[in-house]
């Protein structure tokens, strides 16, 4: 069957391609959800331009495609920076391209998808627990070399609670252990694990904390990194150790305990030491302090020796003697020199009293001299200060007489 159009009427409908291509462009950017639509999917191929970069963003199977592009002004702005191979949810507005028809999306924001933004979101938690200082070395205490009782928080039907018991019996037996039972995996584990710390830490018996679990996916164990786990263990009043899955990274819980290890059985390990260990210690400690006691004895012994030795070479009897001999001598020296100063200062004493008694006025009226006093009893050495008629008082070597002035004869004083 063939149909035949009038030219006119052709020529009248008929859309340009730009025209046609503008109708589309306006039904594509003008529709509310495309305008803002978030797509998943994996990157297939980036190139760099100096406008921007332009990837491929399509799904795993392979069965679609969608061209993407990122302007340099928003690039910086990117929480992941598209790489080939990578999953990422993209965030942005669809856009037509006239020049070749095709349409393409504007990206505003992309994001790590799965175990991707798992890893975004605790690396963004472990940098914002990180700057408040939980992870801190100085935070960190020192676990009870002997502790007499000991929390385990973990599941109770998990494998972890029964190796931790073992361990604890036998290294350690007649250990108190105290349970509190946790879920370790799922949705509910992070609330389930900090009631449990809490409960250990309201009974107020515990001197050490362990929180364990045994092996598992990545995803089995992110109750461990949620912020509310760990603040809990960041304010629990007792030190705590971790002990979570096998040979993988640490994870938050592990950054805040006090101490961390890989295993449940490892952490029962460290938390108490083996009997057995403690005793061969202990036989070391012996061993160590006899020898030192032998040591210090056969020291002081030859010590002792040497100074006998030295004593006989020394013939300390004849060093006493002449130290005797010495003092001897000294002591006649000294007496000789005291019974010389003595003799000295006897003569000089009887030197000083012959002198004295020549000076003494009763030894010079012994001679025949008088003392004459007046009234007053001053002496008068003048007739000058004399009068007729004064009475005075005459001293003589034995008694004294009283007289009176009958007569004065004064005599020139140059004469």
């Amino acid at each position: 069957m063939t149909f035949d159009f009038p030219n006119a009427l052709v020529t009248d409908t008929a859309l340009s391609v730009a025209g046609l291509t503008d109708y589309i462009r306006l039904l594509l950017e003008q529709d509310e959800q495309l305008r803002q639509v978030w797509v998943t999917g994996e990157v297939s191929s980036a190139n760099h331009h100096r406008s921007g970069l332009f990837f491929t963003l399509q799904d795993p199977e392979g069965t679609a495609g969608i061209k993407c592009v990122v302007w340099n002004s928003q690039l910086v702005k990117l929480a992941q920076i598209p790489v080939p191979g990578e999953q990422l949810i993209i965030l942005g507005s669809i856009r037509l391209y006239p020049q070749r028809g095709e349409y393409q999306l504007s990206v505003w924001q992309a994001l790590p998808a799965g175990e991707g933004l798992q890893a975004l979101r605790y690396q963004q938690l472990r940098n914002r627990l990180l700057a408040e200082g939980l992870f801190d070395a100085a935070r960190k205490r020192s676990l009870p070399r002997h502790p007499q009782t000991i929390a385990v928080v973990t599941s109770p039907t998990a494998a972890a609670w029964g190796d931790i018991q073992k361990t604890l019996r036998q290294r350690y037996p007649g250990l108190q252990v105290l349970f509190s039972p946790a879920t370790v995996q799922g949705e509910q584990a992070p609330e389930s694990i900090v009631k449990a710390i809490e409960r250990v830490e309201r009974d107020g018996r515990a001197e050490v904390l362990i929180l364990s679990r045994g092996g598992g996916a990545v995803e089995e164990l992110a109750c461990f990194n949620d912020e509310r786990v760990v603040r809990s263990l960041a304010n629990c009043s007792i030190p705590v150790i971790t002990g979570i899955g096998h040979q993988r990274d640490e994870s938050l819980a592990d950054l805040v305990a006090d101490a961390c290890v890989h295993t449940p059985t490892a952490a029962a390990e460290t938390v108490v030491p083996a009997l057995s260990e403690l005793y061969i210690e202990h036989r070391q400690r012996v061993t160590a302090l006899q020898e030192a006691v032998l040591n210090s004895e056969k020291t002081a012994k030859n010590q002792l020796q040497v100074l006998q030795n030295r004593l006989r070479h020394l013939r300390l009897d004849r060093q006493v003697q002449q130290e005797v001999e010495r003092i001897t001598w000294k002591r006649q020296q000294l007496l000789q020199a005291t019974t010389r100063r003595s003799q000295q200062a006897t003569q000089h004493l009887e030197l000083l009293r012959q002198k004295l008694a020549s000076l003494d006025p009763k030894a010079v009226l012994q001679r025949g001299y008088a003392v004459v006093r007046q009234e007053n009893g001053a002496i008068a050495r003048s007739a000058a200060e004399l009068a007729v008629g004064d009475e005075l008082l005459i001293q003589l070597g034995k008694g004294e007489v009283k007289v009176e002035v009958k007569q004065v004869n004064s005599v020139n004083s140059e004469q």
